[in-house]
């Protein structure tokens, strides 16, 4: 024999597992408990069987500022106030405990704040059961009937189950029997009060379709997680009652001899790569009695714990775990199959998390604190492995799920992974005080509802007949009456073969007379020749019987395997039917949901358009009494303007008589002026031209001719007949063919300087008038006028002519040329200076000089009414009011 040497052992392939596409949410249900006497506010509202919403409370919103708004979450069902235990297990766990007994696995889990509910949903109290002790008695309800006796099922410390013969179960049953101190007759077995009458016989209800040709065996455990920590709350612990015990603290214990601390667990995998508890106690159970009694043992135990080591229940998860074993018969019917491959082993965890509140809360201190983080970390580790999951499914990605930074998450890991049912009862506080720990809470189970678990599988089955046992029971009970039929009761008849026996011919005496005897050997030879012959006459027919029997049990079994083939056939398409139904049940309530969620969307946004209408009119009405407001400060604007437009025009009235007034004194004002500066010029005209006239007494006009326009100047306008032509400058246009119109007026001075203005070929006139200029192409106007120096400047300004449309001649300006004469040397001999007049403004005196009276008289004869400067000096500008 070849010893390999030593090293890791390699790891077995895990079997391969039947795919499976379908999947199945997670389903979370919610359970309202009543509010307590001392609570006043309520923070939740039940608003239909499947929707319930939060509201935050009143000193919430003052501490927030009113941040906190009503929200609504969605469940598979919700559980009011009102609802019975009966009716929580029927909706939850009922489905649960028909996949177990059908070799499917199934996890229940209650969650919630501390105080929310949790354990009296899963244990109950007398007379209301919950969900545990209701599990137990459906179970028991079932496979009664059907349970292997004990120990023919034996666990075998790796998560498996094997098959003991009939000798091994035996010994292993008064070993049991030897130990044991409980009497074996249940009527006289004492039931503790705690636990009596969890369930009345009216409420208790068995699963359908139980293979009545298999064998059940059920087992129980239950652990606890502590602190990350895993503990067999079913140990047999041995007692030493000399060594002191010591807890976590170190001091010692109250009772050395009471207790001792259990020794934490761990976690293994098994050869289908299934998480279990290595070491765990697991107690096979017969009644719903004695299994709630172990988990009732376990539950002190867990006690005592808690108070030895100074703990609290609600900071620690309880798991019970129940085991059901079932194999087939043999083909007779009679025994379990001795063939480990064939054991079916199934099981359903309701578990009992820790309540789910902030460490704040806790008011817990030092290790106590420690501990409440921990259950708080592995809680997280929970909702992180949720999100994860989640995310992996709607999102497509591959992350690694965090089973194992979490004891719970890691037990239970394969339940996610497509190993059985996943349903959670969310249990919810609804006083106000837990408002903020249960808006945690319905977030978690909201996010867990989108997770999609795989359906479990049909297991395979064994391929004998079925209904092995009841045709055994029928073999017996007829094989009972033949037997009672022939030789009375069966207790008086010894066995069949005495039966056979007395068929056969009786044999006649075989004593012997004498050696001469020749009578009494050939009869007993006769006799045994007789029965010989009956022997192979009965084997003959027994075995053509049993041939007969053997084709007939053929054919049935032929027509058995053909008939359970069609069922199988008629089973799978009713599954797809079942499945098909299903899906369109799960469309329908995600209709139904939608459509509520839209009625309730509706309903507020009727709300929400009721507010606006509202709104609207009052806005409405404000604009009708403003408009109303308006149009009266319309009208007395109105009225304003018409009385303000009343005095304006008074005013305007007045101003302009005023003005009227005022520009007429002043034009008054002027012409006495220019009276005066024209009696000027004519004195200075005679002393230059040394006429000697009559001194004549100058004479005031009187008002009458004031008004009398002047003479305007012979020189002809410019006439805007058309754009001007503005040709290159040229000094004169004598040396050309050009005939040109000289207009000299009279009122010119004749200035003794060298230049003179002489323009050959030209017709001189004073006045232009149509005759000359229809004679000649150009045109010249000398005109003169006094610069702002005082010297008299000569301008020529040029012009050509042309014929108008009617016949007419008209001059269209295009150059002027100007002579200035200057006087470097001026006189400072003055005669009288000028005064200032009785208004303030300043008067003009005698004339100083000779140059001083000579642009005086050339500005007051250009000013006349002889000239052109008449239209500048005559009238004064009108100034803008």
């Amino acid at each position: 024999m070849i010893r390999q040497a030593k090293g890791k052992t390699p790891r077995r392939p895990p079997p391969k597992k039947p795919s499976n596409n379908q999947k199945d949410p997670v389903g979370v249900y919610c359970r309202v408990r009543p509010l307590g006497a001392e609570d006043v506010e309520c923070c939740i509202e039940v608003i239909s069987n499947t929707t319930i919403q939060l509201h935050a409370p009143d000193g919430l919103k003052a501490n927030r500022n009113g941040e906190f708004k009503e929200t609504q979450y969605s469940f598979k069902k919700v559980f009011g106030i009102k609802t019975t235990q009966g009716e929580l297990f029927e909706d939850v766990a009922k489905p649960l405990v028909e996949d177990i007994i059908h070799c499917k696995n199934g996890l229940l889990f209650t969650y919630g704040v501390t105080g929310s509910g949790k354990t009296y949903t899963m244990t109950g109290s007398p007379g209301q059961g919950g969900l545990l002790p209701r599990s137990l008695d459906m179970i028991f309800n079932s496979i009664g009937p059907y349970q292997a006796k004990r120990y023919v099922f034996k666990p075998d410390d790796k998560n498996g189950m094997e098959v003991q013969n009939q000798v091994d179960a035996l010994l292993d049953r008064q070993k049991r029997d030897s130990q044991t101190t409980v009497p074996k007759t249940p009527t006289t077995r004492r039931i503790d009060p705690e636990f009596a009458d969890m369930i009345s016989p009216e409420e208790a209800c068995k699963a359908d379709g139980v293979d009545e040709d298999s064998s059940y065996s059920v087992f129980v455990s239950y652990i606890e997680i502590y602190n990350n920590y895993i503990y067999d709350l079913l140990e047999e612990t041995p007692i030493d009652p000399i060594k002191p015990k010591w807890n976590g603290a170190g001091t010692p214990l109250r009772n050395n001899t009471e207790f001792i601390p259990p020794q934490s667990k761990i976690l293994r995998e098994d050869q289908n790569h299934n998480m279990y508890v290595a070491g765990c106690t697991e107690v096979e159970v017969k009644s719903t009695e004695e299994a709630f009694e172990v988990f009732w043992r376990g539950q002190k135990k867990r006690r005592i714990a808690n108070t030895q080591l100074n703990r609290e229940s609600s900071r620690s998860h309880s798991v019970f775990i129940i085991k059901l074993a079932q194999a087939p018969l043999d083909a007779d019917g009679d025994n379990v199959l001795q063939d480990k491959n064939q054991v079916n082993v199934s099981q359903l965890c309701l578990v009992d998390l820790a309540g789910s509140e902030r460490t704040s809360r806790t008011r817990a201190e030092g290790s106590r604190l420690r501990e409440a983080g921990n259950i708080n970390q592995s809680l997280m580790t929970l909702r992180t492995c949720i999100e994860v999951l989640r995310e992996n499914q709607m999102c497509g990605t591959n992350k690694m799920v965090p089973y194992r930074d979490s004891k719970v998450t890691h037990l239970f890991k394969n339940y996610f992974d497509g190993e059985g049912k996943v349903r959670m009862v969310v249990c919810v506080n609804p006083k106000a005080d837990d408002y903020e720990e249960t808006l945690l809470v319905m977030r978690f189970a909201e996010m867990t509802q989108e997770v999609e678990v795989a359906r479990p599988v049909d297991r395979p089955i064994c391929g004998f007949a079925a209904g092995r046992r009841q045709r055994n029971q029928a073999f017996k009970e007829e094989l009972t009456r033949r037997l009672e039929e022939r030789g009375g009761p069966v207790d008086e008849s010894p066995t069949v073969l005495n039966q056979l026996l007395q068929s056969f011919p009786p044999l006649p005496p075989c004593v012997i007379s004498g050696p001469n005897d020749d009578v009494t050997l050939p009869r007993l030879i006769e006799a045994l020749e007789k029965r010989h012959k009956i022997r192979h006459m009965m084997i003959e027919e027994y075995n053509k019987t049993a041939k007969m029997l053997k084709s007939v049990l053929q054919e049935q079994d032929s027509n058995l395997l053909s008939k359970e083939n069609f069922i199988q056939e008629q089973r799978g398409k009713l599954g797809e039917k079942e499945k098909m139904i299903q899906n369109q049940k799960n469309e329908i309530d995600r209709l139904e949901k939608k459509s509520k969620m839209l009625e309730y969307k509706i309903d507020i946004l009727q709300k929400t358009t009721n507010i606006y209408e509202e709104d609207k009119r009052s806005l409405q009405q404000e604009l009708e009494s403003r408009e109303q407001r308006l149009q009266r400060e319309m009208s007395e604007k109105r009225r304003v303007e018409t009385r303000m437009q009343g005095i304006v025009t008074d005013a305007k009235l007045k101003w302009e008589k005023e003005c009227e007034r005022r520009v007429n004194a002043k034009q008054l004002e002027m012409q006495n002026k220019l009276w005066v500066k024209d009696e000027k010029l004519k004195q200075l005209k005679a002393i230059v031209t040394e006429g000697k006239t009559e001194n004549r007494q100058p004479q005031r006009p009187s008002r009458e001719n004031d008004k009398v326009p002047a003479k305007r100047s012979a020189s002809p306008s410019p006439v805007p007949t058309g754009p001007p032509v503005r040709p290159l400058h040229r000094r004169s246009h004598s040396a050309g063919g050009e005939r040109w119109v000289d207009h000299k007026p009279t009122t010119n001075v004749d200035l003794d300087t060298v230049l003179q203005p002489n323009i050959p070929n030209a017709i001189k006139v004073n006045a232009p008038n149509e005759k000359a200029l229809s004679k000649c192409d150009k045109y010249v106007l000398t005109h003169q006028e006094v610069a702002s120096d005082g010297e008299i400047q000569t301008k020529l300004i040029k012009g050509e002519v042309f014929k108008t449309r009617g016949g007419g001649q008209a001059v269209q300006f295009t150059d002027i040329e100007t002579l200035k004469q200057e006087n470097p040397v001026a006189s400072s001999r003055k005669r009288r200076s000028s005064g200032t007049g009785p208004d303030g403004e300043t008067m003009e005196g005698d004339w100083t000089d000779v140059e001083t009276r000579c642009s005086v008289a050339l500005e007051m004869r250009a000013g006349s009414n002889l000239g052109p400067g008449y239209q500048h000096h005559g009238y004064p500008k009108r100034r803008k009011p």
